[in-house]
């Protein structure tokens, strides 16, 4: 599978593509291995490799299952239930006992679910099984999870877990909007949390975190900004930033209509909200902390993550990743007791699934997860397969070094700014060879696409925006040399050249566009322009020339929005480009056209792309206005909004001896020489010979003085665009 098409389909696929490997249920079904006989001889062979492991016990229990939830969580439960549970856990706990022998534990994470809604007597119990099990070392920080309401009508348990040697704390807060846990499914006030969090520093807690999520459909960025600076200010020693995942949640039916620039636009906001007040974290991770040296997760998640320690997973649906195993406890598909309590009963591990992993497979588990921290430590991955990161991975790391998403640092292969914005197109480049292809797959067989849209407009208020919103579009072309010109007799042909966008945002996500977007206060339409073009290619354009405002009631799905559009004209010297901010790809089409009568058909092509569009144009007194006729192909790739009609009258624009006289003026002494721009002209009437004697009508121009047409200073680079 083609290393680009992988990234581009991971970065369309963003939902699916993250760091919770395989992508399916089904996707490791040929390496199921069946039978409970089988699978303890597996187990005890595999458990006999690893000097140490960490340890990870479930507790599916909630008040109640929010509607982001992923994981097994029982809807309903009473104390009878517990009590059965806890039990049960205690026998699956000394049934791995027997087997891990004297196996160091480096890490101890208690999850769920609601851990502390078990008695303090149960809780105790667990925790007593534990360290009388398995060989826990004193300096191993264990954790465990509360949430807000446990942690302020309950702080007897709090006190309870603290004294049992769970030294890290962790409470789940998401959001404070009202608004957003209403929809969520969740309690929440900041009563509640200022009460949990005096009771959890009552009991003398020093590694407290509190978890926060973004990327919801009607999470607009004043929430979360407001959520952060709320949690903030209670001072928790670490902030965790969840992405909400949606697949296998009650909101999976919203994940088409939240887009990748919505994600990497709140994680930017996000971590330079946390920076500023303290909080450190590599970019690309999403645990920040504010205590020197403290990656600030747990020691299981940072022994799993960095040096891809395995694990054991028990209780209800756990997973557990061995050196050479996946498997998933009864509960995982069902989120049922029954079975987990048959297999108990009958003497046998609770497994559900167990699958005997290749080579191939055990090492996209870990490298998927290590992109929760950002990067892969290379000394880590060479001691757990015995080979070189580098060498087993030297196309996909020499992609992603030359296009500026990864960079090493210090024995690492690190995400840059750029790569955490496309890091859902990093991740599947590390998957193994046939989960790519699945990727594909699962990408091409998606439902209607234009159902994503409609979920994204539902969610779309243009009443918070001002009216008529102000956007701009840059007709950008060049001049380029035919690359696949292999006669080297003749001269190398040149091609008139447009440059556009795929968009990573709704509307017309996936489409092909003009670099664009909306003017911000104090910006003048030029110098949105100007931004726009830098921010989404890289392309800095120092002169613009303007088409005219482009201003249809329907141009835009989301409203009332008007745009003003110019044309640049590129030197090849200055024709590189990266796409950045909401585009997930930029690129030089050649460009040519056909007009018969009042047709015109204006046709693209870049490498293997290649598609038309077609417009009737209406000229009254010189003026043009176009009519983009439609295309009844769904798969045929299309221009967004209006813009066939922007680049058709940058056309006409073109072909006519007034406009090429002023574009001399406004580009000439900048950005090329006259052999050029007569060149440049001669194309675009699709002629040999230019008809017009046009060295002698720009000469007496250049002679003028006078300022450029809307010359301009570059913009700083963003944030997230360079070091």
């Amino acid at each position: 599978m083609e290393v680009k098409k992988v990234f581009e389909t991971g970065l369309l696929y963003h939902h699916y593509a993250n760091t919770a490997y395989p992508l399916t249920p089904a996707s490791f079904r040929e390496f199921r291995v069946a039978g409970a006989d089988d699978i303890a001889k597996r187990l005890v062979s595999d458990w006999k490799n690893p000097s140490e492991m960490s340890l990870y016990v479930h507790i599916p229990f909630c008040q109640k299952r929010c509607r982001f939830c992923e994981y097994v969580v029982l809807d309903e439960t009473n104390d009878d239930l517990e009590n059965r549970y806890t039990e049960y856990l205690l026998r699956e706990i000394h049934l791995y006992a027997n087997l891990l022998g004297d196996t160091k534990i480096v890490g101890l994470d208690i999850g769920g679910g609601t851990p502390l809604k078990l008695s303090v007597e149960n809780l105790k119990k667990i925790r007593d099984a534990l360290f009388s099990s398995f060989v826990i070392p004193p300096s191993v920080v264990c954790s465990i999870e509360t949430t807000p309401m446990i942690a302020a009508h309950e702080p007897e348990k709090l006190l309870a877990v603290y004294d049992m040697g769970f030294q890290r704390l962790s409470m789940g807060i998401q959001t404070v909007s009202p608004r957003l846990l209403e929809e969520l499914g969740r309690d929440g006030m900041h009563s509640i949390y200022e009460l949990a969090v005096q009771n959890i520093r009552q009991c003398g807690v020093q590694q407290f975190n509190i978890d926060l999520m973004y990327g919801f459909l009607h999470q607009n960025d004043r929430d979360l900004e407001n959520t952060i600076q709320y949690a903030v200010g209670l001072q928790p020693e670490f902030i965790t930033l969840y992405r909400n995942r949606y697949k296998g949640t009650k909101l999976e039916g919203e994940a088409g209509g939240v887009s990748l620039y919505k994600a990497m636009r709140q994680y930017r906001l996000a971590y330079q909200q946390l920076v500023e007040n303290g909080y450190f974290a590599n970019v690309g991770k999403n645990t920040f902390s504010r205590v020197p040296g403290n990656w600030g997760t747990s020691d299981y998640l940072t022994s799993r993550v960095i040096h891809g320690t395995p694990y054991l997973g028990m209780g209800l649906g756990a997973q557990s990743f061995g050196m050479n195993y996946l498997s998933y406890n009864e509960g995982a598909a069902t989120k049922r007791m029954e079975r987990y309590f048959q297999a108990l009963d009958e003497g046998r591990f609770p497994i559900q699934d167990f699958y005997d992993l290749p080579l191939s497979e055990t090492v996209a588990k870990m490298v998927s997860v290590a992109f929760y921290f950002g990067f892969v430590d290379y000394a880590a991955f060479e001691k757990r397969f015995g080979c070189s990161f580098t060498d087993y991975f030297a196309e996909e790391t020499a992609f992603v070094k030359k296009r500026g998403l990864m960079e090493e640092i210090d024995g690492r292969l690190t995400l840059t700014r750029r790569g955490v914005d496309y890091v859902n197109g990093v991740i599947p480049l590390f998957y193994s060879p046939r989960s790519r292809e699945e990727l594909v797959r699962l990408y091409e067989g998606r439902k209607e696409v234009s159902a994503d849209e409609q979920v994204f407009l539902s969610a779309y208020n243009i009443e918070k925006y001002d009216r008529p919103s102000i956007a701009t579009d840059v007709v950008a072309m060049t001049l380029r040399q035919d690359s696949n010109h292999q006669n080297n007799h003749q001269p190398l042909r040149e091609h008139l050249s447009l440059l556009l966008i795929r968009r990573g945002e709704h509307p017309f996500m996936n489409h092909w566009a003009l670099p664009g977007g909306f003017l911000r206060k104090n910006e003048t339409v030029e110098h949105c322009a100007q931004r726009e073009l830098f921010e989404e290619t890289a392309l800095n354009s120092t002169a613009l020339f303007p088409l005219g405002c482009f201003s249809a009631p329907n141009r835009d799905p989301r409203g009332w929005i008007l745009s003003n559009a110019f044309l640049s004209i590129v030197g090849r010297e200055d024709n590189h480009v990266l796409f950045g901010d909401d585009a997930i790809d930029a690129r030089w089409f050649d460009l040519s056209y056909v007009l018969e009568g009042d047709l015109l058909q204006i046709h693209l092509k870049s490498d293997e792309l290649e598609f038309s569009t077609s417009l009737r144009v209406f000229s009254n007194f010189g003026v043009h206005r176009f009519q983009i006729l439609p295309n009844d192909d769904p798969e045929t790739p299309r221009l967004a909004f209006d813009h066939a009609a922007i680049i058709a009258t940058a056309i006409f624009q073109l072909r006519s001896e007034l406009g090429m006289s002023e574009l001399a003026f406004a580009f000439l002494p900048d950005r090329f020489t006259l052999a050029e721009l007569q060149n440049l002209h001669e194309m675009i009437l699709n002629t040999r010979e230019l008809p017009i004697d046009f060295q002698r009508k720009i000469l007496p121009l250049l002679e003028k003085t006078g300022e450029q047409t809307h010359e301009l200073t570059p913009p700083p680079a963003p944030l997230y665009r360079k070091k």
